[in-house]
This record gives structure tokens, C-alpha cells and sequence, in this order.
């Protein structure tokens, strides 16, 4: 079997592409679970929304070695997903599950501190749910996505300061709610 080097790496470019999106995507899943959860506000929808989103960017794996930031690429494709479930209208009319555990508790910490954890993130799980959808999407794209204010408003095509605006009105709520504590 004597191929030509050019091809040789023509064949292997799309499978280093593949395994660079499933590294990534293995190292983020559970910051993506969570980001749709919140944006979602179910977790079976949340969990469908995150295989989605590995469905629509394995399709476009051959893009992986043309992206600057991967991270923030699958965090866009996922608030996308996450966006499109919620819109769903019997999406809209199922509850969430009250009592989720969405994150793992760190252990060894002890019964105070594990139960102190759990209500602040109680605290913040209900803030979140609370926000507009568009503050939600701009927090959770900038927080668990890392995105830049420029890479947010690119990819959802509204102005710069408009992101910012969002940004702070959804810190601002956050603040308030954690501040009762």
C-alpha cells in the first residue's frame, strides 16, 4: 500500500478534526448539561438537547480545524439547541423536576457545609431560571461557554452593548438574590 503522502494527510486532517471535537466534547459535556439545563429548565430535555448538539457539530467536523475557539463554537451550537427545545411549545408546558441534582456536590466537606452548598446552588438554579431567556443565553454563554462580548454578539447578531446590557442586568439579579443570603 504506497499512497501518496498528500493523501495520507488528506485522509488523516478529518480524523485528527474528529477526535479533537470528541476530546472536547468529552471534557465539556457536563458544563454543556448543565448550561442547557438552566436554559431549558428540564433535564431529560436538557440531556436530549446535548446529544443534539454533539449531532449537529459531528456533522460539521470538518470545520473543527478551521474554528479559532472550539470551546466557545460548541457552546454556541448547544445555547442554539438549548434555544430551540425551549421554543418548543409542549416543551414549554412540562415542569421541571424540583428536587435535580445537576452537579455533584464535592465531598468530604461535611453535613454544614455540604447542606450550605446545596441551598446557594438552589438559590442560584431558581435566580437563573428567573432571568429572561436572553439573559440567561448571554450569561450562560459567557460564563460556561468562556465567549468573549464580541463573540456573543456575533453569534447572536445583536449589537456588543447589548450584551453587556444583558450581562449586567442578569450579574445584577444574581447579586440581589445571593446578596439574601
Amino acid at each position: 500500500m504506497n499512497r501518496p503522502r498528500a493523501t495520507w494527510h488528506a485522509e488523516a486532517e478529518p480524523q485528527q478534526a474528529a477526535e479533537r471535537l470528541e476530546q472536547a466534547f468529552s471534557c465539556y459535556q457536563s458544563e454543556l448539561l448543565g448550561t442547557l439545563y438552566y436554559l431549558i429548565g428540564n433535564f431529560e430535555d436538557a440531556r436530549d438537547a446535548l446529544q443534539e448538539t454533539f449531532i449537529k457539530c459531528w456533522r460539521r467536523r470538518r470545520q473543527v480545524p478551521e474554528i479559532e475557539n472550539l470551546r466557545a463554537w460548541i457552546f454556541r451550537v448547544a445555547v442554539n439547541a438549548g434555544r430551540d427545545a425551549r421554543k418548543t411549545a409542549w416543551r414549554r408546558r412540562r415542569r421541571p423536576l424540583e428536587n435535580e441534582q445537576s452537579t455533584l456536590m464535592a465531598k468530604d466537606q461535611g453535613p454544614e457545609a455540604d447542606a450550605t452548598r446545596r441551598e446557594q446552588l438552589a438559590l442560584v438554579r431558581r435566580t437563573l431560571s428567573q432571568l429572561r431567556p436572553e439573559e440567561q443565553e448571554v450569561f450562560l454563554l459567557r460564563q460556561n461557554g468562556q465567549m468573549t462580548y464580541e463573540e456573543i454578539a456575533r453569534s447572536i447578531d445583536i449589537p456588543v452593548g447589548t450584551v453587556k446590557t444583558r450581562m449586567r442586568l442578569a450579574l445584577s439579579k444574581l447579586r440581589g438574590a445571593l446578596e439574601a443570603i
